[in-house]
């Protein structure tokens, strides 16, 4: 468990604590519940305390947004760059096989995951003349 996720634990009970604490207060004060007040110094210290509990999470929770936002920066930049490499790497295995550049269209195309229908339609061939590069391929 990463010492991210172990803070959250710690904090969030806290905060459903408070929450419950405010709720509580404010509900027991509408329907009556409250039978006997409870002293101020006591009242006092839960509000402080809560409201730290609330301050805490809410800053613990935008730095871990933060901080996730920069990690999926960083894998985005990855899956580019890692994206770049599959492009050349295919490429380079394209001119090895002596693919035409109607070919590769194709071949490209169908790793996209176009139909052959979809791909004589996009490259403004007939259906048979997709079908046939596919086979070459």
């Amino acid at each position: 468990m990463t010492r991210s996720v172990l803070i959250i634990w710690i904090i969030v009970p806290i905060q459903l604590a408070a929450i419950a604490f405010f709720l509580w207060d404010v509900g027991a004060g509408i329907i009556g519940l409250r039978t006997e007040p409870i002293s101020w110094r006591l009242r006092e210290g839960i509000e402080v305390g809560s409201a730290l509990g609330l301050i805490i999470g809410f800053v613990v929770g935008l730095r871990l947004l933060l901080l996730t936002i920069r990690r999926n920066r960083v894998i985005e930049g990855q899956l580019r760059a890692a994206s770049g490499a599959f492009a050349e790497l295919l490429e380079e295995r394209f001119q090895t096989w002596g693919l035409t550049p109607a070919e590769r269209d194709v071949a490209w195309f169908t790793l996209k995951g176009f139909s052959i229908n979809e791909i004589a339609e996009l490259r403004k061939t007939s259906d048979g003349t997709g079908k046939a590069q596919s086979y070459a391929i």
